[in-house]
């Protein structure tokens, strides 16, 4: 059984998209203490705490305050860091003026979900639970996700149950989290999986920083599967705990061009780190999807095509393991 961050993979990259050499490990919650008092503007001393919320946003003011709202009726109390990517509504003063006190990063630009990466180098709890600014988490769930990260040291990554809407209807991926094809793993909780929901889920951050955080080539949109298997990669286990809950209330209607992001993200994670062979594969699929004039696969396809030298300078092919591990998930899809 590998240990968890002992993988050699030549040289891998931290959450800020920098390279390390594998030997170079982040530094403990209490060493980026002062830090991350220094940049968060005088933050309180949150040292008792075991989970941060983080949280991102971009021209969305309403919807995070009802966010913190939430956010600030948990129980557990979390400290909550915001970064904001660029936004041009006022978001920043009223996140800045809300009674949670979350800790406020304010980017100036868009980072997409690098801007999550952000707020963890900025944590100082061992355990950070990922909120989008439509998003928070059923109250005792940070606790119960916390006393489950304790109590199974290799769990790098919890993928929680999401209830969308008023309703509180299953989000169709907790079904298919529920039936994954791994094989159960007595060192974690749960179903072992190889995706989750950026905002449902609940990391180590150790295991986070370990695994580079979310890749700078995907920027953002689909971008859950690669960090999944860069954890795995690393020696860290996901498991799905449908008994940990997060409540999504996205805008109806959804975002223009969302789908495009997703087929091209889903084609850059295979570019990533599978074997050329599937590499092949996908990339005939979606090509043979663009001839065809399927819709977004023209977009997706030129999209992946413009990061091709990204992908192959940061090309990592998965260890044998977690390969096998893929394949399962493939022929369950098929």
């Amino acid at each position: 059984m590998p240990v968890p961050g002992d993988r050699a993979r030549g040289r891998h990259r931290d959450a800020g998209g920098r390279r390390n050499s594998p030997t170079t490990y982040p530094p403990t919650s209490q060493e980026t203490m002062s830090d991350a008092v220094m940049d968060c503007g005088g933050a309180p001393d949150r040292r008792s705490f075991r989970v941060t919320v983080a949280l991102i946003t971009r021209n969305r003011r309403e919807s995070v305050l009802r966010t913190l709202d939430r956010l600030a009726a948990l129980p557990e109390r979390p400290p909550v860091i915001v970064v904001d990517n660029g936004s041009a509504d006022a978001t920043v003063a009223a996140v800045r003026a809300h009674p949670v006190g979350a800790h406020v990063l304010a980017v100036g630009h868009n980072t997409g979900a690098l801007g999550r990466n952000l707020a963890v180098r900025h944590a100082t709890t061992p355990y950070v639970a990922f909120s989008d600014d439509d998003s928070w988490w059923e109250p005792g769930a940070l606790e119960a996700a916390a006393d489950l990260l304790d109590a199974y040291p290799r769990l790098g990554l919890l993928a929680a149950r999401t209830l969308v809407g008023p309703d509180g209807v299953d989000d169709p991926l907790n079904s298919a989290l529920a039936n994954s094809p791994l094989p159960p793993a007595p060192q974690l909780p749960g179903r072992p999986v190889l995706g989750f929901l950026a905002c449902a889920a609940v990391v180590r951050r150790r295991a986070f920083l370990d695994a580079g955080g979310f890749h700078p080539v995907l920027f953002f949109g689909g971008e859950e599967t690669l960090l999944a298997y860069d954890v795995a990669a690393r020696g860290w286990g996901v498991s799905y705990v449908p008994s940990v809950t997060a409540h999504h209330h996205p805008e109806p209607g959804g975002r223009p061009g969302r789908r495009a992001v997703q087929r091209r993200n889903a084609l850059l994670t295979v570019w990533l780190r599978r074997p050329l062979t599937v590499v092949l594969r996908h990339t005939v699929r979606l090509a043979a999807a663009a001839v065809r004039g399927e819709r977004d696969a023209a977009t997706a396809l030129r999209g992946a095509l413009a990061r091709l030298p990204a992908v192959l300078e940061n090309r990592e092919p998965l260890p044998a393991r977690v390969e096998r591990s893929v394949r399962l998930l493939d022929r369950q899809s098929t």
